[in-house]
């Protein structure tokens, strides 16, 4: 990306003022930044926590797999899941509060006993499952933003501010140069003045 620019005082002092800007934003990009870093790997975590946990609970019901072929799972479905939102770093992020069932009415003496445990054991099933999607979304989200705001710091860090500080460097040397040579062009008028008036 190249800086545009002329070579006079305004452009130097409109120079002065976007590169000021990018420092001062600059702390709080990188800062933004690792916050993300944490946060990301923090629901990274939780989602891998939850998958492992999902695995674990259903291999607690293999030796039920006889049993689940009897189980009508359409007797349980999600009626509602009540999602909120928190603000990480600057990024709306979904919260799990609540998986509200329907469970439809079956008849007690024609269903096997465990039907009521089978019902919690779903509701509990679902209940890891839509978590762990709820955590991936997170992660998703917070990392997309951290990439746009590592973008950010790149651009700032390696183009703009070396960009905008080469500008002004040029723009001062130009006009050093320009008054070193409106002096010296003085100079010589004076010199020429002063010998004619010795001549004269």
């Amino acid at each position: 990306m190249a800086i545009k620019f002329q070579y006079n005082k305004t452009s130097q002092q409109l120079l002065a003022k976007q590169l000021k800007v990018r420092e001062r934003a600059l702390p709080t990009l990188k800062n933004k930044e690792s916050a993300l870093r944490v946060e990301v790997k923090k629901a990274k975590d939780k989602a891998t926590e939850l998958e492992k946990e999902l695995k674990k609970e259903l291999s607690l019901y293999d030796d039920m797999m006889r049993l689940w072929g009897e189980f009508d799972p359409s007797l349980v479905s999600i009626s509602d899941v009540e999602l909120t939102s928190k603000k990480i770093a600057g990024v709306q992020t979904p919260i799990l509060n609540k998986v509200n069932f329907e469970v439809r009415d079956y008849n007690m003496f024609e269903r096997p006993s465990w039907y009521p445990d089978g019902i919690a054991i779903l509701k509990k099933l679902i209940e890891i499952a839509l978590e762990s999607e709820v955590f991936e979304r997170k992660m998703n989200l917070l990392d997309f933003a951290r990439k746009k705001t590592t973008q950010k710091v790149n651009l700032y860090e390696k183009v703009q501010i070396p960009g905008f500080q080469d500008a002004i460097r040029k723009i001062k040397r130009f006009l050093e140069d320009e008054e070193n040579l409106s002096k010296a062009a003085q100079k010589i008028v004076k010199t020429r003045q002063e010998n004619m008036e010795v001549a004269s």
